[in-house]
Formats: C-alpha cells, sequence, structure tokens
C-alpha cells in the first residue's frame, strides 16, 4: 500500500468499554478491588513457599512461579483498564503500547508452558512415586523453570521484531482496553502476512504442544487413579492434581473462547469480557483455588 501521502501515527488510543455512564465508579472500584486482592494472594503464596519448610516440594515451587507470573500479568493490564474505565479512553505511545503487550506476551507463554511442566510434576508423583524426588530434584525445577521464562522471552521478542517492522497510517483508536496482537495488526497499513504467519505458527509450540503435553498427563493420571483399590487412595490422589485441573481448564478455556473461535461468532463486548477474566480474574482466583482446599498452605499460613 502506497503510504506516501497518509501520515504515521505514534500513539494508539485504547477505548476500553464505552458508555459506561453511572457505572463508571461501581466497576472502577470493583477492578481495584480484584487487582489489590491479586497483589495480596500472590505476595502472599511467594512469601508462604519462600519461608515455609513445609512447602519446599516441587509442586509448591512451580505454584509460586505461576504466583509471580499472574502478579506481573495483572499489574502489566490493570492499569489501563482502570484508566479505560475511567476517563473512557487512554493513549498510549507506540512503545509503551509494544512493551504493554510484550509483557502480556511473555506472562501468557510462560503461564501455558508453566501449567505444562506442573501437569508432568503431578504424573511423575503420582504414576512414579517412588523415582519422583530424583526426577523431580531441585535443579530439574529450576531448569524447567527457566526454560519456560527463555521460551516467552524468545518467542516474545520474535514476534515484537515483527510488529516494529509494521505502519500505522490514520487510524489509530484500538477496541480493547489493552494492547493486544490482532487489534493492533487490524490498525496497520502494511503487509501483515509474516506477522500473521509467526502468531499461527507460533500457537504450535506455545498453546497446542503444552496443552498435549497436560492431555496426556491426565489420561495416564486417571489411568493409574483407576488402579487405585481403595476409595481414600483415590480420593488423596486426586486431590493433589484437582486445583492445576481447575486451573487449566479456566485458563484455556477462556483463550480459546478470545483466540480461537472465529470474531464474528462474538461480539467485541464479548471478547473484552472474556479478557478481563483472563487477565485480571484468574490471578485473582488461582491462588484460591490452590489454597482453599489445601492443609499444607493453610498450615503455613497459620504459622507465618
Amino acid at each position: 500500500m502506497n503510504v506516501k501521502n497518509q501520515t504515521l501515527v505514534s500513539e494508539f488510543v485504547l477505548l476500553g468499554f464505552q458508555n459506561l455512564h453511572y457505572f463508571k465508579i461501581p466497576l472502577f472500584s470493583l477492578f481495584l478491588l480484584i487487582y489489590i486482592m491479586t497483589v495480596w494472594e500472590n505476595v502472599l503464596i511467594i512469601v508462604l513457599v519462600s519461608s515455609s519448610q513445609n512447602l519446599q516440594s516441587p509442586m509448591y515451587f512451580f505454584l509460586q512461579q505461576l504466583s509471580l507470573c499472574d502478579l506481573l500479568g495483572s499489574s502489566n493490564i490493570v492499569t489501563s483498564l482502570l484508566q479505560t474505565v475511567i476517563n473512557e479512553e487512554v493513549t498510549f505511545s507506540f512503545f509503551g503500547c509494544i512493551t504493554q503487550y510484550s509483557l502480556f506476551c511473555l506472562t501468557e507463554v510462560f503461564e501455558c508452558f508453566i501449567l505444562a511442566v506442573m501437569s508432568y510434576d503431578r504424573y511423575v508423583a503420582i504414576c512414579i512415586p517412588l523415582s519422583y524426588t530424583s526426577i523431580m530434584s531441585h535443579r530439574v525445577c529450576v531448569t524447567f523453570t527457566l526454560m519456560s521464562w527463555a521460551l516467552g522471552f524468545g518467542i516474545t521478542v520474535i514476534t515484537v521484531n515483527l510488529i516494529g517492522t509494521l505502519q500505522f497510517c490514520d487510524q489509530n483508536t484500538i477496541n480493547h482496553f489493552f494492547c493486544d496482537l490482532l487489534p493492533i495488526i487490524e490498525l496497520s497499513c502494511s503487509d501483515t502476512f509474516l506477522v500473521q504467519l509467526e502468531a499461527i505458527i507460533g500457537t504450535i509450540p506455545v498453546a497446542i504442544s503444552p496443552f498435549i503435553l497436560i492431555c496426556v498427563s491426565y489420561m495416564c493420571i486417571a489411568h493409574a487413579i483407576l488402579k487405585i483399590v481403595s476409595n481414600t487412595g483415590r480420593q488423596k490422589a486426586f486431590s493433589t492434581c484437582s486445583s492445576h485441573l481447575a486451573v487449566v481448564v479456566l485458563f484455556y478455556g477462556t483463550l480459546i473462547s478470545v483466540y480461537v473461535v472465529p470474531p464474528g461468532k462474538q461480539s467485541q463486548t464479548m471478547i473484552k469480557v472474556l479478557s478481563v477474566i483472563y487477565t485480571i480474574v484468574i490471578p485473582l482466583v488461582n491462588p484460591l483455588i490452590y489454597s482453599l482446599r489445601n492443609k499444607d498452605m493453610n498450615a503455613a499460613l497459620k504459622k507465618l
């Protein structure tokens, strides 16, 4: 496309939720309360796992990393969300918008990988219990975590570099409350084929492969649980992975609803609501799911 006579934009306007009128203050208060609770819960889990000797197992180490990821991801999104609720729009520089998307991409990719690693940890604990300590050593856990962060960073750098080659002319309004990839691509007046191709190919190692690993792990876990004779043993084995399974269903369910379902099948408002769930609500719910029924977490909290 010829862009010589068009003005290249250097900032974006996030529209957020439009026409809130009398709901501005209640929604702002609700989202702010959710964020405060999210920070409190995730920081508490990070502190508990770091300070309690009873929580030094691989499962809690990965839970600590998940809490760190949720804390970073929620903090990255909530600022623009609160501003769009009060002001009905917020202006981001091109660099600021790309920075927000970079942090969003990094945390989402890491969460996909860490959920897969956590499912493998539960598989080893239930299906190969005698070798659990040697297989899931602290060194292995740290290696898995660093690899997840490194893969997230590498994929983010590739995507952001491709976005940096795009040009944006005239149109600079994004009908969303944060800088996501699809709305950014839709604004571009240059060829977006490479960015879209990278996004499609990137879903294989980022989302599909971890999801397949999670499904296979739980198929093996279910097969192992069915072999347990006593009902008490079955319940105990299932309780060790039920929390993780609930988090996986919630996380992947919302991601699939937003990014896999064709855009024509749902309104932009529904996309925003689903986006609120996986960017704001899930970081709040994850610590509750893992801690409410967990005796070790409750005991460490009482001791603290």
